[in-house]
């Protein structure tokens, strides 16, 4: 009982001052996802250097990448979703058994691509395409990321059981030794310095997966360490199916939704490749680039969350209304300077990855016209993770399959019958109106439904 009390007394997300609060939960996350896309461009540009053929086959393989990032990332929204509710209303047995079952998935989930890297990759990137110096680049490079793929999960789901409690400052460690070790790593692997033998895409896999390894073991000990209100300890552990369906009541629309970016990248990649490869390419080198914008917001999210999920337990409607203006106007503020970056410079990013001529021309389009979307994408990506962090994740995943799926594919689709790529880069901008549209409304619902009722 009394270090229930003392835990009650302790935990800020339910007593400090919301702008500081929300600052010291997500600056260290938005900082530690600022290192993960700085090491997505470094490792690009590395890649880069090997010839387009390579950035265009690892850009092919990004749908794979991305559907581990969305079931690791999905499963750690259900978990943070659950463990911070639980320890906002002090239920600390739950909030221990969302986080060991949180884990007993992980270990589910990274073996299914240890089978699909066994068996299924050249069939993957011959759906794509059939240039076989690309399918030979791409089977190399996604083959040792997908049967690694333990390091991706262990790290993901470690980093989020701090997240839930709080301690996003170890969270910023852990994603930033992890993407050092990547940044390191990648060139000595890549084009064999210091004696190791060059390796080509097969050292960008390795340098990843290592990085990868080295934050999931950092998350172990931290957890372990460092996180006491929560207890990780797998001995006699039992799967419990019933908290397994509480984690993915919220984690499966989170999964769903960012799956569906899978199927995005997929179909662009499918469209794009019927002009030429080096307009995958630019794609691919468009989603490196703009996960300098992006990561950030992610990362102020993920200080948002828990704070949101924490008051929602606690009952506290006025701190869930702050948190929610505050991370709107933070998000906002940061996909403008994006959009002023990609419209000013674009060929300096573009000339970082060895671009040509050609990539320079369609690439230029390319980023003046999809920043556009930045404008409103801001107040989207935060609302969506509002809904999350109140339990309602199915809208999430209506935005998203609206945005993604019912939009932008088919008009992507349609402006690219009209023989001009460049065309094609519009539908992003319109797919994000559509979905500030959609987040409107659906903020507006949860707001009456949810947070009005506390």
């Amino acid at each position: 009982m009394a270090s229930s009390i003392k835990i009650q007394k302790e935990n800020k997300m339910g007593t400090m001052e919301i702008n500081p609060l929300l600052i010291s939960m997500a600056v260290p996350m938005m900082l530690s996802m600022l290192v993960q896309a700085l090491y997505n461009v470094v490792d690009s540009i590395f890649v880069a250097q090997l010839g387009e053929d390579a950035l265009t086959a690892v850009s092919l393989a990004f749908p794979i990448q991305n559907l581990m990032i969305a079931i690791s990332v999905g499963t750690g929204v259900g978990v943070n979703s659950l463990l911070s509710r639980s320890l906002g209303e002090k239920n600390y047995d739950r909030a221990n058994k969302a986080a060991k079952n949180g884990i007993f998935l992980a270990a589910i989930s990274s073996l299914l691509f240890v089978l699909f890297g066994m068996f299924f990759t050249e069939f993957f990137f011959k759906t794509q395409t059939q240039e076989g110096l690309i399918i030979n680049y791409g089977v190399d490079y996604l083959t040792i990321c997908t049967i690694a793929s333990t390091g991706i999960f262990g790290s993901i789901i470690f980093e989020r059981l701090l997240q839930s409690t709080g301690k996003t400052v170890y969270t910023m460690v852990t994603q930033g030794v992890g993407a050092i070790i990547n940044i390191i790593l990648d060139p000595i692997m890549i084009f064999g310095l210091f004696g190791f033998p060059a390796m080509g895409v097969k050292g960008a896999a390795l340098a990843t997966v290592i990085g990868q390894f080295g934050g999931m073991f950092l998350g172990i000990y931290f957890n372990v360490k460092k996180n006491h209100e929560i207890n990780i300890n797998m001995k006699r552990f039992k799967p419990d199916f019933k908290i397994i369906k509480r984690i993915y009541s919220v984690g499966i629309p989170s999964i769903m939704m960012a799956s569906i970016g899978s199927i995005m990248t997929y179909g662009m990649n499918s469209i794009l490749m019927t002009f030429s490869s080096t307009a995958a390419a630019v794609f691919g080198v468009y989603f490196k680039l703009q996960s300098f914008i992006f990561m950030p917001v992610f990362g102020l999210n993920n200080g948002m969350v828990p704070i949101i999920a924490y008051n929602l337990g606690a009952r506290k409607k006025d701190r869930i209304i702050q948190t929610i203006k505050l991370a709107i106007i933070y998000a906002t503020i940061i996909m403008l300077l994006g959009f002023g970056a990609f419209q000013l410079i674009p060929d300096k990013l573009l000339l970082m990855f060895n671009a040509s001529p050609e990539m320079l021309s369609i690439g230029t389009h390319a980023l003046q016209k999809i920043s556009i979307s930045f404008i409103f994408a801001g107040f989207a990506i935060v609302a969506s993770s509002v809904f999350q962090a109140l339990g309602n994740g199915l809208l999430s995943l209506f935005v998203s399959v609206g945005r993604q799926l019912i939009v932008l594919l088919p008009i992507a689709y349609l402006l690219a019958r009209l023989g001009d790529v460049n065309l094609v880069w519009w539908a992003f901008p319109i797919a994000e109106i559509v979905s500030m549209i959609l987040c409107s409304l659906f903020l507006v619902h949860t707001f009456k439904k949810v947070i009005l009722k506390l």
